[in-house]
């Protein structure tokens, strides 16, 4: 496989991408701290539809991770 062109195209996409999943979270986080499990339940669904637009994102630019949840061990 060819190495990933990060070129300002990409960039400006991915930038995008991280500010929605920033946004998402802040969203997540605020219906968590105010204990409202309706919001949080939402917004959760939000944040990982995001999350999950990154990811697929950089996968069809070439850049995946083999694992998405790298366990430790000690």
């Amino acid at each position: 496989m060819e190495d990933p062109v990060l070129d300002e195209a990409f960039m400006r996409r991915y930038r995008e991408l991280l500010d929605a999943e920033d946004n998402a979270f802040d969203e997540l986080e605020h219906a968590y701290e105010d204990g409202d499990r309706e919001h949080f339940e939402t917004d959760y669904v939000a944040w990982q539809s995001v999350l999950s637009r990154k990811l697929a994102f950089l996968e069809r630019r070439g850049i995946s991770m083999e694992s998405p949840l790298a366990t430790r061990t000690a």
